[in-house]
């Protein structure tokens, strides 16, 4: 099967030999980042550093002053982490190296967009704001995630793009000193714990016949339990029901799915508009609808008619493909996304195996998670399982 590896520029930026060492891993793809959150990351083989830290959520390239003239939601460019046109530098690298490159980019995550435009965050039945998760349901907000979709996705010599949170985020964030998981929230808590309540959230939960106040009221009292430290329910979409009953669990879901749907359509819509032909778009997907995150959660028809294919997170198991596999799309692009860097619970010793039990479910191509926070022995077994396969 076709392979990527995900890197990002400051793997490459200043190490001559980091393009080729990646193109001898057996890969014909890199999936490079172009609009990426803030992270901290090692960088264990690179000759000027070994720990690079983005500190906000930026783009890896300069953005267009027209195209944001005027606006309020803008990109951030980054800092020193990644000065320049750090994508461009890095792409033109690994093509060179014989790789073909497509754009890595981030969405609906940004911490810095919530701390300076407040009012664009997801606010909990509580009052509370993530900051990192902007509301999806926001013109304004969905207007600013198209035009960074389509000026970041389509960078000159880009073959395709990967869109990573396409959708809503919530409670969930892989966040440095997160200290949230002290009471366990479950499936369903964690969806009661990511509804938004904003003022524009509140007045399209009223469109669909719930009234705002009580369902706020309703969440408060089905987590009251949670709090005191009991199981919030059995879980899955069945616990939803039993905690909100059914009528508000399924008025916010056809809310929430309707935006997020929607968002879907409009963001690959724009990325194809200014694409030239050819050029692939893929979504970062979990095909359980209600879930949020980097993984996006979909309907599985739904966007595999509107996006050329799907990367599904495989790594403690394969079997979120099945619902995009059963869709039977002819040319359809399923990639299976195998974290391959064993101290992030990565299984680089499996992943032939790993990648046969992905494609027996329907995978067309893999994604490897990633060149860049790999060690030499993480990578030389991904070297020796590309090319057994």
């Amino acid at each position: 099967m076709r392979a990527s590896a995900f890197v990002y520029p400051w793997d490459v930026n200043g190490d001559p030999e980091a393009a080729a060492f990646v193109a001898g891993l057996g890969v014909e793809q890199v999936t490079l980042a172009a609009a990426y959150h803030s992270t901290r990351a090692l960088t264990p083989r690179h000759p000027r550093h070994r720990v690079v830290t983005a500190e906000y959520a930026a783009v890896l390239y300069p953005p267009d002053p027209a195209r944001w003239q005027g606006r309020d939601l803008r990109p951030y460019a980054a800092g020193d982490w990644a000065p320049g046109d750090a994508y461009g530098e890095a792409a033109a690298a690994l093509a060179d190296a014989g790789l073909e490159v497509h754009t890595w980019v981030v969405l609906a995550h940004n911490s810095r967009l919530g701390a300076e435009h407040p009012h664009t965050s997801v606010v909990n039945a509580y009052g509370d704001r993530y900051p990192w998760a902007p509301c999806i349901a926001q013109p304004v907000t969905r207007a600013y995630l198209a035009d960074l979709a389509a000026e970041a996705a389509v960078r000159p010599g880009a073959r395709g793009t990967e869109l990573e949170s396409a959708g809503w985020y919530g409670l969930a964030h892989l966040h440095a000193h997160d200290k949230t998981g002290g009471v366990g929230l479950g499936d369903a808590g964690q969806y009661l714990m990511s509804l938004c309540f904003c003022p524009h959230c509140q007045e399209g939960y009223g469109t669909w016949g719930l009234d705002p106040d009580g369902l706020a009221a309703a969440v408060r009292a089905a987590l009251e339990p949670v709090w005191r430290g009991s199981a919030p329910s059995d879980g899955g979409w069945a616990g939803v029901e039993k905690l909100l009953g059914e009528a508000y669990a399924n008025g916010t879901r056809a809310w929430r799915e309707e935006r997020a749907r929607t968002l879907q359509e409009t963001v690959v819509a724009a990325v194809r508009a200014a694409a030239p032909e050819g050029f692939r778009v893929l979504l970062h997907a979990d095909p359980v609808s209600y879930h949020c995150g980097a993984n996006a959660g979909v309907d599985p028809a739904h966007i595999l008619s509107v996006a050329d294919g799907v990367v599904v997170p495989c790594t403690g198991g394969a079997g979120l493909l099945t619902p995009f596999a059963e869709q039977g799309r002819d040319g359809a692009v399923l990639a299976a996304n195998l974290t391959v860097v064993s101290g992030m619970g990565g299984r680089p010793d499996t992943l032939a195996a790993d990648a046969a039990r992905a494609e027996d479910l329907g995978a067309t191509e893999l994604r490897l998670y990633h060149a860049g926070l790999a060690s030499d022995g993480d990578l030389a077994r991904v070297r020796a399982a590309l090319r057994a396969g």
